[in-house]
């Protein structure tokens, strides 16, 4: 489902029952968000632009080649190959992606890794927290906060993506708390 809530990240997809209603049954989703890195250089752009780079080196290098310089012709090929693997790598942490699902009983934080490896983590939507953490630290982002526990999620949206999705979450969880 495509996202049209104004104040919800366009990452993250709100579910259709996004207010609680009367008469819902108590396992509909009342929220539903997918988050996930934003790229914004795509596979064709990626050609292109490694394409570009290891002409101007292919070129640069033969330049100095002719010029007796042979062995900077390796030196402007290994400065493709180490953009390349730079940006596959960019490309692999892309495949990382958090969920929040929120029924009017249960909201689940699930957690899935570059690699596949899943952490999922439950709590009571009536206790729990949205806490928005702005401190200028690596992985800062927003946090769930329950009983003593405390999750960190959304750390790769951007300032104003975790506050919209902060209120947009707090807004549904007060309305769930009725």
């Amino acid at each position: 489902m495509t996202n049209t809530h104004p104040s919800i990240p366009a990452s993250a997809t709100l579910s259709d029952h996004a207010s609680p209603k009367a008469g819902v049954e108590s396992s509909a989703v009342l929220f539903n968000a997918v988050l996930s890195p934003h790229r914004s250089l795509s596979k064709t752009g990626f050609l292109i632009l490694i394409a570009s780079i290891g002409t101007v080196n292919f070129v640069i290098g033969m330049m100095f080649m002719l010029n007796g310089a042979w062995p900077v012709l390796g030196f402007c090929g290994l400065d493709v190959l180490l953009v390349y693997v730079a940006f596959r790598l960019n490309y692999r942490d892309a495949r990382a992606f958090e969920t929040l699902c929120l029924t009017r009983h249960l909201l689940t934080l699930e957690k899935v890794s570059p690699s596949g490896h899943r952490q999922n983590w439950r709590f009571q939507p009536y206790w729990i927290k949205v806490v928005v953490d702005n401190t200028p630290r690596p992985g800062a982002g927003l946090a769930l906060a329950s009983h003593g526990r405390h999750i960190d999620f959304a750390a790769f949206l951007t300032d104003d993506e975790r506050l919209s999705l902060a209120e947009a979450l707090a807004l549904v969880l007060e309305k769930t708390r009725g």
